[in-house]
């Protein structure tokens, strides 16, 4: 594929590069406009990768908002952000679009440094109600009484306590806020809870659509009413909530004023309803019923999960597009979803917990043959790790399954409710380190930092797939307290996987090669880069040690001490930050002990690292093999200019 091909916008597509363009439109041209932005979301996708069923569920609501709205000046956030292609492609980001998610190209997802449209950056979910309705309050008190705060929630996002946290707060406070529930049943995976069967129960009620419907052509009048327009309003709500609902709307409890469910399908019938909502003060939620992967027929016959972001696929059959080779590896997340199975049904104590990542993490696996033992609790992290504790404690051995950056939103609970009181919770922590194309939101660069300051926890992280079941393994035997096991997105190295397990032993590494010159130490995949890179150097006569040291926490205290004795140049590598991580650790045994050794680290430096591919981001952090037989040849010659000197 041609790397500049340029793609086909429609006519009027064609001629938007901002809101300000978009507002220019008849409202009658509004769906032909819908047509043409979910065209070229197609277009692009399906050629370049991405989320792709979200975006396109909200093409409607994204152009309605943008019309009747005055953005950027009316604050918009989404929520979670692989919605927002739409609105990334109506707000100047058009011909960039083609590089979204590639190597510094646009982000997946909306960024407040990219524009002046994305006033908040969402990558993990359920911001945007806090967020906006900060904005709002800000706002209120610099008197900018017209100013509209909008925030567009996935009802999957609406699961997470930190949702409920801030509709409790607004309904409190008197502020231009409204807050649209994108209801559709899904997040990645199929929503979860009694808020999903809630919501269904409105959506399907034949009683209240009835009502609704009568209520919204009231409605739909108010701009007409001038001075009485909200004595007119309150008088439809009220005959919605005592008519159909009775007292039990769950978010008129919280004092917002719920309207719909409405069809976010029909923009003539959206942007009318905005427009009149935005007459009314206080905070509201609007309703809306959108189907993901709306408008491509794979998409809404097809499983939604693999819509969510299907890779390449071929836009005319739906087929996905792929350059798997069948004898590669398979993914790490694959071997944790067969290997917890297999695990579970030797040993009937065993739970598996994923905060709305079944299929992310494979956990589907254990779910499709071990339901009663297998629980998805939503976008909830925080239950996640305090639900795994409370089953601890009864003998239960809880794998708790959190992609490492969404570990950071339950740190608390991770040492108030399961560290302190030393329970046997294993965290499975995916994705760790650099992720791709996800971005600065979705790397695990943090884990090895915060976890191996709190006082008995156990930190490791396999080489490869053998090791990865081993761990698992050895985890769930003889009650070690929390444990964590951390391994990347993607691909492991081995062909023939299944090992038979070992149980290893707690806080001792492996020599991997003993050389002459210098040491590596490694933690986790980054162990088979030094691999690469020691079969380049020895053609070149250069004899390096490799370490595998497999546990952070504990370490092999007593292979560093053979290792800092017989080394004076010592290497460290890890797909995690420097500042606390893997490396730190070794130089904190090094001042511990005297020793006087040359330490160089390898690992994500102090900053933000943004998107590209995993290839991409390991040379640009320096962690790759190229960059290893730089380092070591860099110390080496170093060296020898000293032995010369």
């Amino acid at each position: 594929m041609e790397k500049n091909k340029k793609y086909k916008q429609g006519s009027l597509l064609k001629g938007i590069d901002s809101p300000d363009d978009l507002r220019k439109l008849k409202r009658s041209q509004l769906p032909q406009l819908s047509k043409e932005l979910r065209q070229y979301i197609i277009d692009i996708v399906s050629e370049k990768g991405g989320h792709f069923g979200a975006s396109l569920g909200v093409v409607e609501l994204t152009i309605a908002i943008h019309y009747v709205f005055k953005t950027p000046y009316d604050q918009l956030v989404w929520d979670v952000g692989h919605q927002a292609y739409g609105h990334k492609i109506l707000t100047g980001r058009k011909n960039q679009f083609p590089t979204n998610r590639k190597y510094k190209g646009l982000s997946g997802f909306p960024k407040r440094s990219e524009s002046v449209y994305d006033t908040f950056g969402v990558g993990h979910s359920s911001t945007s109600i806090s967020a906006a309705l900060g904005m709002s309050m800000a706002s209120k008190n610099k008197k900018e009484k017209s100013k509209q705060h909008i925030a567009v929630i996935g009802d999957g996002a609406m699961t997470a306590g930190l949702s409920f946290e801030a509709l409790n707060h607004a309904g409190a406070e008197d502020t231009n806020l409204l807050v649209i529930l994108n209801d559709n049943c899904m997040s990645i995976d199929p929503a979860v809870g009694a808020l999903k069967e809630y919501l269904t129960d409105i959506s399907t009620s034949k009683v209240y659509n009835k009502a609704r419907n009568k209520a919204w052509k009231i409605l739909g009048k108010i701009s007409k009413f001038g001075p009485n327009a909200q004595k007119i309003a309150k008088k439809v709500e009220s005959g919605i909530k005592t008519t159909v609902l009775g007292e039990s709307n769950y978010f008129e409890s919280l004092n917002f004023r719920y309207f719909g469910p409405i069809d976010g399908h029909d923009i003539k019938h959206l942007t009318q309803i905005l427009k009149d909502l935005k007459e009314i003060p206080g905070p509201k939620i609007l309703h809306c019923i959108t189907e993901k992967g709306k408008g491509y027929s794979y998409a809404e016959k097809g499983d939604t999960t693999k819509w969510h972001a299907p890779g390449l696929f071929d836009k005319k059959t739906g087929k996905a597009i792929s350059s798997q080779d069948r004898k590669s590896p398979i993914k790490y997340q694959d071997v944790f979803g067969e290997t917890i199975t297999e695990l579970a049904k030797e040993n009937l104590s065993i739970i598996g917990v994923t905060p709305a990542m079944l299929s992310g993490s494979s956990l589907n696996k254990m779910m499709a043959e071990i339901p009663e033992r297998t629980f998805d609790v939503g976008i909830a992290e925080q239950h996640a790790v305090t639900f795994s504790a409370g089953m601890a404690t009864q003998g239960m051995v809880p794998f708790c399954n959190i992609y490492s950056t969404f570990l950071q939103r339950a740190y608390d609970q991770v040492i108030h409710d399961v560290a302190i009181q030393n329970l046997n919770v294993i965290f499975c922590l995916d994705r760790g380190g650099l992720v791709g194309a996800d971005g600065a939101t979705h790397h695990g660069a943090f884990d090895y930092a915060f976890l191996r300051c709190i006082p008995n926890m156990i930190i490791s992280s396999p080489i490869n797939e053998h090791e990865l079941r081993n761990l698992m393994y050895t985890a769930q035997k003889n009650n070690h307290g929390p444990f964590s096991i951390r391994y990347p997105r993607g691909k492991g190295t081995k062909i023939k996987w299944r090992n038979k397990f070992k149980e290893l032993k707690i806080g001792k590494g492996e020599k991997i090669k003993e050389g002459d010159d210098i040491a590596i130490l490694s933690i986790g995949h980054p162990g088979n880069f030094v691999i690469e890179a020691n079969k380049k150097l020895e053609k070149k006569g250069i004899n390096i040690s490799h370490y595998n040291m497999i546990f952070i926490k504990p370490m092999d205290e007593k292979l560093l001490h053979r290792i800092f004795k017989k080394y004076n140049k010592i290497i460290t590598i890890e797909d995690g930050c420097l500042k606390g991580g893997f490396g730190s650790s070794i130089l904190e045994f090094m001042s511990d002990n005297n020793y006087t050794n040359l330490v160089s680290r390898l690992g994500i430096p102090d900053n933000f690292i943004h998107h590209g591919t995993q290839e991409e981001l390991w040379k640009e952090c320096g962690i790759d093999s190229i960059t290893i037989i730089k380092k070591v040849k860099e110390i080496m010659n170093k060296n020898r200019m000293s032995q010369a000197g």
